[in-house]
């Protein structure tokens, strides 16, 4: 399934209106309740979706942070006088039961402590903890013994994108020495930390999302244009490098990739992406109360389709289904738990020119030259770039290669498009 990258809102102003299970089969937010708010469950893997309110004793602060696990509890992690509490919240009958987890202390008053994304196991879940000069990964549901220390990472983290079937390889966007590029935590290794990102010794490179599937990535980086950020993709333990296509650039708007389309083996270039537009402010940023809709691309068609949301969308929320289904959450005083369903055709596409592997004599892992100017791929006007995939290329091209045998297919490490 897809893994999704959550930022900060004070980074981006895109924070999803709720989180989906890995598995989509629930999903959890904070919901209004006149002044107040309260934590809400939704089933979505049944015929209808429904809700289920979560109250506790007392409303919950705006910024509270809610997950749901794949048993159909919820994490909550609140903040009580600077102390970072969490609990499995779940419904009986018509109150609200509470399994307390445990605490982490952040005595230094500078630490931020945020979740991460549903694991894809869905029984654990895990928290960063970043201070001025460290990130420290915590295991804060699941574990045998409260919250759990799990990793240290030199520098501070953002992001957060699960880049296998499991909760073993986590992604995370460290800044360190004035620049931020993607490092990959191995959990199951005490937490030993690999380069995966590097586009150009000086760019600011991130990754957003990536699809165990497919090994699509959709990455966040300046080096196409140096000091203005570009979306682009590229698909792990792969020699094929980094594009950042023209569709992408929609003017001034704020274009956030949330969902991959799952279950596209070896055709990373087929998998549907579901973005967030969202109109810029001043700074950037999504603008407070500007609006927001849908867009779906796909890497081969070299276009965004532009549609409405739904009314009521919990914003930058949704998956996709193996089928090509866009699900979205949203929530209406007619209808406070529906889920709109978009099916976007792929289209027809004649000839598609992708960039080969290295000259002979290039080794994959060699970081070459980005250039801002139209490749040299016939029909092509997208700059491209390599990335460095360190230590774990050759691990995920062998998992590629393994699928590309069950299929019957040869060299899993090239994407063609007959």
């Amino acid at each position: 399934m897809t893994a999704c990258a959550i930022e900060s809102a004070a980074e981006n102003g895109t924070r999803a209106g709720c989180v989906i299970t890995a598995d989509g089969s629930y999903a959890a937010r904070l919901a209004p309740r006149g002044d107040a708010w309260f934590p809400e469950r939704w089933t979505l893997d049944g015929p209808e979706p429904y809700a289920v309110p979560l109250p506790g004793k007392q409303p919950e602060e705006p910024g509270t942070e809610v997950q749901p696990m794949a048993d159909g509890r919820v994490l909550i992690h609140r903040v009580p006088e600077g102390r970072h509490t969490f609990a499995l919240l779940y419904p009986t009958g018509p109150g609200t039961g509470e399994v307390p987890l445990g605490a982490v202390e952040c005595r230094d008053g500078t630490t931020e402590l945020r979740l991460l994304p549903p694991a894809p196991g869905g029984l654990r879940a895990y928290a960063v903890a970043v201070g001025r000069s460290s990130t420290t990964v915590w295991l804060v549901a699941g574990g045998a013994f409260g919250p759990e220390r799990l990793a240290e990472v030199p520098g501070r983290c953002s992001g957060g994108v699960w880049l296998s079937g499991d909760d073993r390889l986590l992604a995370l966007d460290r800044e360190l020495d004035g620049r931020t590029k993607t490092v990959v935590v191995d959990l199951e290794r005490d937490g030993e930390v690999s380069p995966l990102l590097q586009i150009a010794e000086e760019s600011n490179d991130r990754l957003l999302l990536a699809d165990a599937d497919s090994g699509l990535l959709l990455i966040r980086s300046d080096a196409p244009s140096p000091g203005r950020e570009r979306l682009g993709w590229g698909v792990l333990g792969s020699t094929l490098p980094v594009r950042f296509p023209d569709s992408l650039r929609l003017g001034e708007h704020v274009v956030t990739p949330f969902a991959i389309q799952p279950g596209q083996m070896l055709t990373p270039e087929w998998c549907g992406v579901a973005l967030r537009i969202a109109v810029a402010g001043a700074d950037g940023d999504a603008r407070a109360g500007g609006g927001s809709w849908l867009g779906v691309w796909r890497p081969v068609e070299r276009r965004v389709h532009q549609l409405a949301a739904p009314v009521g969308w919990l914003a930058g929320s949704g998956l996709w289904t193996r089928d090509g289904v866009l699900r979205l959450p949203y929530s209406t005083g007619a209808l406070p738990c529906g889920v709109s369903r978009v099916v976007v055709p792929a289209e027809v596409v004649d000839e598609v020119s992708l960039v080969s592997r290295p000259a002979e004599g290039e080794a994959a892992g060699v970081e070459y030259a980005v250039s801002p100017e139209p490749s040299d791929v016939p029909g092509s006007s997208e700059p491209v770039a390599a990335f460095t995939v360190r230590k774990l290329s050759s691990a995920f091209a062998g998992r590629r290669l393994a699928q590309a045998a069950r299929a019957g297919r040869a060299g899993a490490e090239e994407v063609t498009v007959e």
